[in-house]
């Protein structure tokens, strides 16, 4: 069995795949990493493991888990199975490697645009001939209340809500109606401007706020909640071929 890591800011995901099918996935607080994988790996008989770290592991925790598994630790160095032609491959972000990996694998011969909508929302568009372009970087809807309330003195920092009309009647419904309005026809406006170019273009939407999204957006998407953990599990294999 494959352990596949996803470390993120502040909580991790963990898959545990059996060929190519995921038998279960654990969330879990990033401070307990090492005793959730103590107790993962007494569970289940792990043969090979992939992690991904977007937030920086302290050297004492790489150290336990590579003392645990072994794991292929994600950088920019590892083998994938696209063409990597961004400018600044050094600068590319770990969970932006395995979307475009996830993509290559699950949409094979596709021009192919994923959008990953959490604390950011990154674009990144793979070619039907596997090479990978790069896309963009914004901020999610969670930083976009955060930023609101942050710079100035009275908006008040809400939560994610639907909204009944874009058409804000109060200070509250204003707030939600700007974010989740920008949020929503920006992500249109993106896909329609790649669509223009690839009119045969995949369009994927994965990350946190997937589910809520998808029901916001006018273009036609594949929503796929562990995209992020299917392109590590991709990675891992091609490098177990590869050796």
């Amino acid at each position: 069995m494959y352990l596949i890591i996803d470390v993120g800011n502040t909580r991790v995901k963990v898959a545990v795949f059996e060929i190519d099918t995921v038998k279960e996935i654990f969330v879990f607080e990033k401070k307990n990493i090492i005793t959730e994988l103590d107790k993962i790996i007494s569970k289940f008989s792990i043969s090979n493991s992939i992690i991904s770290s977007v937030a920086n592991l302290t050297e004492e925790e790489k150290q336990k888990i590579a003392e645990l598994l072994n794991p292929v630790f994600l950088d920019s160095n590892t083998k994938v199975p696209f063409k990597n032609l961004y400018k600044t491959p050094k600068t590319l972000g770990v969970d932006r490697i395995a979307l475009a990996s996830a993509a290559i694998n699950t949409f094979p011969n596709k021009n192919v645009l994923v959008l990953d909508a959490g604390t950011c929302i990154t674009y990144d568009f793979i070619t039907k001939e596997g090479a990978y372009l790069g896309g963009a970087i914004s901020p999610g809807m969670a930083m976009r209340y955060k930023a609101l309330h942050t710079f100035t003195s009275k908006l008040p920092l809400l939560e994610t809500s639907e909204i009944e009309n874009f058409i804000g009647v109060d200070t509250n419904s204003s707030i939600h109606s700007g974010v989740i309005n920008g949020v929503s026809n920006e992500i249109d406006g993106i896909i329609a401007q790649y669509q223009k170019k690839y009119p045969d273009l995949t369009v994927v939407l994965t990350g946190g706020d997937t589910y809520f999204l998808s029901k916001q957006l006018k273009s036609v998407i594949f929503a796929h909640p562990n995209f992020v953990l299917e392109g590590l599990h991709t990675i891992l294999i091609h490098n177990l071929a590869n050796d």
